[in-house]
C-alpha cells in the first residue's frame, strides 16, 4: 500500500478577508513532490481556508491512489486536533468542511500531526501564491521559475538523511551539493541542519521584528469585582474609569509615536478601548476574532468564590489541567492557546517589521507571553495583568520571540 504525506495550509488577509489555500502531496518514502494544489477563495476566514486546504490535499492524494494511506501535517492546531477527534467542532461553519475531509478516505487511513509553521513552508508558499494571484484577478498556476526548484528543495529537506537527499537530487539531474544550494535559496533546511539560533545568539541580519504592543482593555463594571468576564457573558462596555484609562493609554502611545496599526478583539470593551486609542493616533481599528477572551461557560459573571461554591470539582479540575474547560461548554486554555497562536501567526505575517497595538484581554495576553517564553501552561496562573496595562513581544523572521515589557502601568499614574 502506498503512503503519502499531505501538507496543507490556508491564510486570510484580514480574517475574514481575501483568502487562499495551498496543499502538497509528497511520497512518504522519498519525500518527492507528487502533486500541488492551490486556490484563491475570495473573502473567508483563516479557519475555513485551512480546512479547504486540507480537503484539497486529501483529494489530490486520492486522485493519485485511492487505496493509499495518508499522513497529514499542518500548522493549524485547531484543524489537527478537531480532525483527530480530540477537540469538539463547535463552529457550525467548520462541521461540513470536516465531514467533507473525512469522506475522502475511509476512517483509519488518515492520520494527523501538528507541525510548526517553519516546517510547512511549501504549503504556505502555495497559499500565498494563490492569494497573490487572486489580488491580481488571476487563477493560481505553478510558477515555472520557482515551483520545480522549490519542490526539489522540499523533497531534499524532508528525505531521511543524506541518502534520501541524494536520491531526490539524482531524480532531478543534480548532485547533492546543488540540491542543498537550492534548499538554502528556498529557505528550507535539511534534516542535518542546526536548529535556529536562540536568544543572544540570533543572527544580526533578520531585519526589523513584528512588535506587538499588548494593551489590556480598560475597566468594565465587572473588573473591580473580579468576576469571570469572557467571550460568553454579557459583553460589558467600559466604565467611566475604564474610558479614562483608555484615554491615558492613548496619550502615552501617541507620545511614543511608534504604533503603526491597531488590532482589537471583537468584544465591546476592547473595541471601545481600541477606538479611543486609534482616534488619538489617527488609525483605523482591525478586528481579529482570535484575540477574544476565553469563554468561561457557566462561570461567566461569577466571582472565583461563587464559582468555587457552585462548581467545586469542576473548578479544581480546571485549575489542574489546561485541557479542562469551564462548566457549561466554556473553552479550555489549550483551545484558547490554539486560536491565539493561529492569530499570532496571521498577524506576524501581515505586520512583519511593523509595530502593532493589539487591544485584547487577560488570557490572550498571558498566552502570547507564555508562548514567547516557552513557559508551561500553568504559568498563566502566575501572571498578574492590570486593566489598561501594556506588555510587548517582538517576533523575528527566524521564529524566535522576545518579551520586552510586561504589565506596564506607569501611564495610569
Amino acid at each position: 500500500m502506498r503512503e503519502f504525506i499531505v501538507e496543507a495550509d490556508g491564510g486570510s488577509r484580514g480574517n475574514p478577508g481575501p483568502a487562499g489555500y495551498g496543499a502538497v502531496v509528497l511520497d512518504a518514502s522519498g519525500g518527492e513532490t507528487l502533486a500541488e494544489a492551490a486556490e484563491y477563495l475570495g473573502v473567508v476566514t483563516n479557519n475555513v481556508a485551512e480546512y479547504r486546504g486540507l480537503v484539497a490535499g486529501l483529494r489530490a492524494a486520492h486522485a493519485l491512489d485511492p487505496e493509499a494511506r495518508v499522513h497529514v501535517r499542518m500548522d493549524s492546531k485547531l484543524v489537527v486536533e478537531q480532525m483527530s477527534g480530540r477537540w469538539q467542532i463547535k463552529h457550525p461553519a467548520m462541521r461540513p468542511l470536516a465531514e467533507e475531509a473525512r469522506a475522502v478516505f475511509p476512517a483509519g487511513r488518515v492520520t494527523y500531526e501538528w507541525i510548526p509553521r517553519a516546517q510547512n513552508k511549501h504549503a504556505d508558499r502555495l497559499a500565498n501564491e494563490a492569494m497573490d494571484a487572486g489580488a491580481r484577478g488571476e487563477q493560481w498556476s505553478a510558477s515555472d521559475s520557482t515551483a520545480e526548484l522549490r519542490s526539489a528543495a522540499d523533497g531534499g529537506a524532508r528525505a531521511a538523511g543524506a541518502g534520501g537527499a541524494a536520491d531526490r537530487a539524482a531524480k532531478d539531474g543534480a548532485d547533492v551539493r546543488a540540491a542543498r544550494n537550492v534548499a538554502a535559496a528556498a529557505g528550507t533546511k535539511s534534516s542535518s541542519s542546526p536548529s535556529p539560533s536562540v536568544g543572544w545568539a540570533a543572527p544580526p541580519d533578520l531585519g526589523a521584528p513584528a512588535t506587538f504592543v499588548l494593551l489590556r482593555h480598560g475597566e468594565t463594571p465587572l473588573t473591580p469585582q473580579k468576576r469571570f468576564s469572557g467571550s460568553g457573558g454579557t459583553d460589558p462596555s467600559l466604565s467611566g474609569t475604564g474610558r479614562e484609562q483608555a484615554e491615558r493609554a492613548a496619550k502615552a502611545l501617541a507620545e511614543r509615536g511608534t504604533v503603526q496599526a491597531v488590532v482589537a478583539s471583537p468584544l465591546a470593551r476592547t473595541r471601545e478601548t481600541a477606538a479611543i486609542v486609534a482616534g488619538r493616533l489617527g488609525l483605523d481599528v482591525v478586528i481579529e476574532e482570535g484575540l477574544r477572551e476565553t469563554d468561561f461557560g457557566a462561570w461567566e459573571g461569577l466571582t472565583f468564590a461563587e464559582a468555587r461554591e457552585r462548581h467545586p470539582a469542576d473548578l479544581d479540575a480546571w485549575l489542574a489541567s489546561p485541557d479542562v474547560a469551564p462548566t457549561g461548554g466554556g473553552e479550555s486554555f489549550t483551545e484558547v492557546a490554539a486560536r491565539v497562536e493561529e492569530a499570532r501567526e496571521r498577524l506576524v505575517r501581515t505586520y512583519a517589521g511593523r509595530t502593532v497595538l493589539l487591544v485584547t484581554h487577560v488570557t490572550p495576553i498571558k498566552t502570547l507571553v507564555q508562548l514567547a517564553l516557552g513557559a508551561p501552561p500553568e504559568s498563566l496562573f502566575r501572571m498578574e495583568l492590570s486593566a489598561a496595562s501594556m506588555s510587548a513581544v517582538a517576533y523575528y523572521a527566524d521564529g524566535n520571540a522576545s518579551v520586552r515589557l510586561f504589565n506596564e502601568t506607569s501611564h495610569l499614574r
